[in-house]
């Protein structure tokens, strides 16, 4: 696991907006962290990233919002799929021609690929986070490295 420390939501997006330069269609990201962490802003970051112009907002009550880019962004909240066995066609999504990012991905876990990069956000201060990645294949290994360095 690789972390990284930053001191606002700019630099989050930043982050984020870079490593969205080594992502390629089907790659899915994971987000975990507290309400109000900063996951969707770093979701807004990955859609910077990918050219998306369309303002980036919380899929809570859709579950699945898609942006078109240079590549699809498909944002994925599965807060509200914690008790249920119902597949929304996720296979879809994750071998798409976009990227998946999941919020809350613990609650769909069974559906979700073993290969991804689970993003980790974690509070410091008003400004500060940490964000943490833990790549699982090889590929995101590769971009976690040339992101981080």
């Amino acid at each position: 696991m690789r972390s990284v420390k930053t001191g606002s939501e700019q630099e989050t997006i930043r982050l984020a907006a870079k490593l969205a330069m080594y992502l390629k269609p089907g790659d899915v990201l994971t987000l975990e962290g507290d309400l109000g962490v900063g996951k969707t802003t770093f979701t807004k970051g990955i859609a910077e990233g990918l050219g998306i112009k369309r303002v980036v907002t919380s899929p809570t009550f859709t579950i699945v919002k898609e942006y078109k880019g240079e590549l699809p962004l498909y944002h994925m909240d599965a807060y509200r799929l914690e008790h249920s066995d119902e597949d929304i066609g996720f296979e879809e999504y994750f071998s798409g021609k976009g990227i998946t990012v999941v919020e809350w991905a613990q609650f769909i876990d069974e559906f979700m690929p073993v290969e991804r990069l689970n993003i980790k956000i974690d509070y410091v201060s008003e400004h500060e986070r940490i964000v943490s990645f833990n790549p699982v294949g090889m590929h995101y290994k590769l971009a976690v490295n040339a992101l981080i360095g």
